[in-house]
């Protein structure tokens, strides 16, 4: 017997790269649009130092909120994307953006605590919840909105939280400062804490993301080295908290993680002196971005949110089936292109629709594209 707690809805795209390994083994050629991955390693500077590091000293534990170079090279970060006069002290350390939500539910909510949660939006925020005994919220957010929430989304919901991502995924749409600070606004009118996604940032393409530290000290910011940093696995991020938050935090995080990787940190650091790489990948994603705005259409999925920032676009695939699970496997077994159901982002509307990731190599995103097109146009001809 296993606790109720337990009882979360797997992450299907988690699922979909499985079958789309299984099929690789088996021989298959597979293009991977399912899974926000970069196609790039971690940049090299973060590889010497790690590799330096190694070699000069054992890496042991840190202390609890990390490195104190890193929480300070993090909050002059801010002041250089966003004119933001961070006090370190305020930064922690995370093991990826999955502990820092965990870390943030925990401190922020009660048992039974109601959490809102724009859908579509990361299937995770809305399992981690429910393995803490909270209960996520999900609310329709429209295409009007970009699938963005929106303040009069919020009444009567009677929420304790709000969950926000700009860049979003799956839409990779954003709100501009004018639209957050109106959400930050009418959740602070609820009494309600608000937490800021940012792990996307730095990916943007037109313009550049605002973090809700630009309108309040009061907000939860969760940022991670995994997107535009590149560093997927290597499981570090961040939080941003409230002075008067950091000793909960800390406290908090001594008990459920130590700390974040010493090895992951270090190349951390060094990471964020890659701006010249770093600034190479964006220029793929952008590429890809414009490639993808074309192909998809061609393709036949037509009815897309073209995306300001993050590596994905949102489809609804209304006209080819009521079953995205169904289709993502067709497409998976027939054109050897993995894709997202968006019943992951979802619940109530993600049986119609996809989403697509181009996060891998222009290289791949044009092979992927060529056979959409194909499978599309075999599929209507059927």
């Amino acid at each position: 017997m296993v606790s109720k707690r337990s009882q979360v809805d797997p992450f299907i795209v988690m699922d979909v790269m499985d079958a789309a390994r299984r099929a690789e083994d088996a021989g298959k050629s597979i293009i991977h649009m399912e899974v926000g991955q970069p196609g790039t390693g971690a940049p090299s500077g973060a590889m010497d130092a790690l590799s330096n590091a190694l070699r000069e000293s054992s890496l042991g534990y840190t202390v609890a909120l990390g490195l104190p170079a890193l929480r300070h090279r993090i909050a002059r970060l801010y002041g250089d994307w966003y004119d933001v006069d961070l006090n370190p002290e305020r930064v922690v350390i995370t093991p990826g953006s999955s502990g820092g939500f965990i870390l943030a539910f925990t401190a922020l909510f009660d048992t039974g605590d109601r959490v809102g949660i724009g859908a579509p939006g990361y299937p995770s925020y809305r399992q981690i919840l429910r393995a803490l005994d909270l209960e996520p919220v999900d609310f329709p957010t429209s295409a009007e909105n970009r699938l963005q929430p929106v303040a009069e989304d919020l009444a009567e919901l009677n929420l304790k939280g709000l969950m926000v991502a700009s860049p979003a995924n799956p839409s990779g749409t954003m709100l501009d400062r004018s639209a957050l600070s109106t959400l930050i606004d009418a959740t602070a009118a609820q009494g309600a804490h608000f937490i800021s996604d940012e792990i996307y940032h730095g990916i943007e393409y037109e313009a550049k993301a605002v973090t809700a530290l630009e309108i309040s000290d009061d907000a939860y910011v969760i940022n991670s080295f995994s997107k535009y940093f590149s560093m997927t696995g290597w499981r570090v991020g961040w939080m941003v908290v409230p002075e008067d938050h950091v000793r909960v935090l800390e406290r908090l995080a001594q008990n459920m993680f130590i700390c974040a990787p010493h090895a992951s940190q270090i190349a951390a650091l060094a990471a964020m002196e890659c701006e010249e790489e770093l600034q190479a990948n964006l220029s793929v994603y952008a590429e890809n971005r414009r490639l993808m705005l074309e192909g998809l259409p061609a393709a036949g999925f037509t009815d897309i949110a073209p995306p300001d920032g993050a590596f994905y676009v949102y489809a609804d695939v209304s006209a080819h089936t009521n079953d995205s699970r169904a289709f993502a496997a067709e497409i998976l077994n027939q054109a050897g292109v993995a894709v997202t159901p968006g019943l992951d982002f979802d619940p109530m509307r993600g049986a119609t629709t996809l989403r697509f990731s181009y996060a891998r190599s222009t290289e791949d995103i044009r092979e992927g594209l060529a056979r959409l097109k194909r499978f599309m146009a075999q599929r209507q001809r059927g």
